[in-house]
C-alpha cells in the first residue's frame, strides 16, 4: 500500500481572560530597619486594595529585598525595600480597577512592573485550530496526490503534533493600559495546533 504523509497546521484567536499583574511596595528609609518597617506599611495597603478585586489567594508574594540606595553622584543615601507581588484577576475590568485604586492609595509606594494577559479557557478556540490543521493537511496531501498521478483514500493515522501532549497551548499577551480609567484592552491570543495525517494513495 503507497501512503502521503503530511502535517498541516491550524490557528484561531481567543480573548485573554485572566490579568496577572505584578507589581510590588517600595520605600525608602535612613536605615534597614526604617526601610522595612515603611515598605511593609505600603504592602499592608497594597494587599488590603487588592483583596477588594480578587481572590486573596490569587494574591502571592513574590519577593522582599532591601539594599542601599545612592544618590546620582553615588553617596549612600539610605536603604530601600520592596515587597513584589503576583496578583491575578479573573475579571479584566477589575484589574483595571484594582490598578487606579493602588496609584491613588498606595501612591509613590507602588510600582507596576507588568500586567499580563493569559488565556485559562480557550471557549472553543483548540477545536478551530485543529479542524483547520487537518483541512491544511488534506489540501497539502490532495496536491501531493495529484502530483503523483493519484487521489486520497482512507486516511491511516492521525497523530497531534506537540498539543497532543496538553493541547494547544494559547500565547500570553501584555496588557496595554488606557490614558483614561487605566482599563485593559485584552486584544487576542492565538492557539495553533498542529496534525500529521497518513491517507492511503488509490491509484
Amino acid at each position: 500500500m503507497h501512503t502521503v504523509t503530511v502535517t498541516g497546521t491550524g490557528t484561531s484567536s481567543v480573548a485573554p481572560d485572566t490579568a496577572v499583574v505584578r507589581l510590588a511596595a517600595v520605600a525608602r528609609g535612613a536605615g534597614v530597619a526604617e526601610a522595612y518597617e515603611a515598605v511593609s506599611a505600603s504592602a499592608a495597603d497594597l494587599v488590603e486594595v487588592a483583596a477588594r478585586h480578587t481572590e486573596e489567594r490569587r494574591i502571592g508574594s513574590t519577593g522582599i529585598t532591601v539594599w542601599p540606595w545612592h544618590d546620582h553622584t553615588g553617596t549612600r543615601q539610605g536603604y530601600e525595600a520592596r515587597h513584589a507581588y503576583a496578583i491575578g484577576c479573573a475579571d479584566l475590568s477589575a484589574a483595571g480597577t484594582m490598578l487606579a485604586e493602588l496609584a491613588r492609595e498606595v501612591g509613590d509606594g507602588l510600582a507596576i512592573d507588568s500586567v499580563g494577559l493569559e488565556v485559562t479557557e480557550d471557549h472553543g478556540a483548540g477545536g478551530v485550530a485543529r479542524e483547520a490543521a487537518f483541512q491544511d493537511a488534506k489540501e497539502r496531501a490532495a496536491a501531493l496526490a495529484r502530483m503523483a498521478g493519484a487521489g486520497l483514500g482512507a486516511v491511516q493515522t492521525i497523530v497531534e503534533d506537540g498539543a497532543g501532549q496538553g493541547g494547544p497551548g494559547p500565547m500570553p499577551k501584555m496588557a496595554m493600559m488606557r490614558d483614561s480609567g487605566g482599563g485593559i484592552e485584552p486584544g487576542e491570543a492565538t492557539v495553533t495546533t498542529s496534525v500529521t495525517v497518513v491517507w492511503e494513495l488509490v491509484f
